[in-house]
């Protein structure tokens, strides 16, 4: 049997873990003219919880403002645990910190686009991420601090 057919992923379970969607300055806000900035933040948080078992949690922070006036800030932990087998230490990496996020990104974007709209905002849409660049950058900057340049 050959290394690649012995290489697995499985999704176990996914879920959210923790969700938080506040309107501070209602209802003056709803008056406002719709001119919004948005500053989105993401953060993944792999776990190992089981040999060959993690919990992977894709942070996403959205804040949107009118002006200097926060409209709203929607916070959502999407959470998967993942069996993950066959993979070296190496290819680890990349698979809790790219394939995973990938797969809960979408069930991010339809929470969060759930409670804009219960929030009886405009209807917003998570813009599409490239994990794989976040990650790259996520290993420059680890490298960067521990003093060693990225190959």
């Amino acid at each position: 049997m050959s290394d690649q057919a012995e290489k697995n992923v499985q999704i176990q379970r996914v879920y959210v873990k923790d969700v938080s969607f506040e309107i501070p300055n209602t209802p003056g806000i709803f008056k406002e003219k719709w001119e919004p900035k948005v500053d989105m933040n993401l953060n993944t948080e792999p776990k190992k919880i089981a040999d060959d078992v993690y919990e992977v949690v894709l942070s996403v922070t959205v804040t949107v403002k009118v002006g200097e006036t926060t409209a709203y800030l929607c916070e959502v932990q999407q959470t998967g645990i993942f069996a993950i087998t066959g993979f070296s230490d190496q290819e680890i990496g990349p698979m809790l910190g790219i394939y995973c996020p990938t797969q809960l990104f979408p069930y991010a974007r339809e929470v969060v686009s759930d409670l804009v709209n219960k929030g009886s905002f405009p209807q917003f849409l998570l813009p599409p991420v490239n994990f794989e660049a976040v990650y790259a950058q996520h290993v420059q900057q680890l490298q960067e601090q521990q003093g060693k340049k990225p190959s």
